[in-house]
């Protein structure tokens, strides 16, 4: 299955996905980079960078890892929403997902979805998309 993720709202999107990677669905998330968050910017900024503070006291390759860019923070999103640490069915179900920048030429010719529940419901500028949040907590140029 493809998701174009397109104005759709990061946490109702992850949810709909876990369920389909819990099923045994493969999904592939296109335009990560166009998912909304809702709430006020500065607010969201202000967690996430928040988030960033968390780090190991020894050495920071310790861990934890935190994800910059908009793909990797929507799987990561998705992740925490599946039994991951806890059976080993977590993990299998993780690899069954693709989270993408953008349109792959892989994808391009496949019909993409949207969950009528997952799309935004007012003006978009009321929302914040992934690609702000990460330029605004140091994620690469995509």
């Amino acid at each position: 299955m493809v998701v174009d993720g397109t104005h759709l709202i990061a946490g109702r999107l992850a949810s709909n996905v876990a369920k389909l990677l819990r099923k045994g669905n493969r999904v592939t998330i296109v335009n990560c980079d166009k998912i909304m968050m809702s709430g006020k910017k500065f607010s969201i900024i202000g967690e996430y960078e928040e988030f960033l503070k968390i780090n190991s006291i020894i050495n920071y390759k310790h861990g934890p890892k935190h994800p910059r860019r908009p793909d990797t923070i929507i799987s990561r999103m998705i992740r925490g929403m599946l039994p991951f640490e806890d059976k080993p069915s977590g993990k299998t179900d993780f690899a069954r997902l693709r989270t993408y920048i953008g349109v792959p030429k892989e994808v391009k010719g496949l019909e993409k979805i949207q969950f009528e529940k997952a799309k935004i419901t007012k003006d978009s500028s009321r929302y914040t998309t992934m690609a702000e949040i990460s330029r605004y907590i140091g994620g690469t140029n995509f």
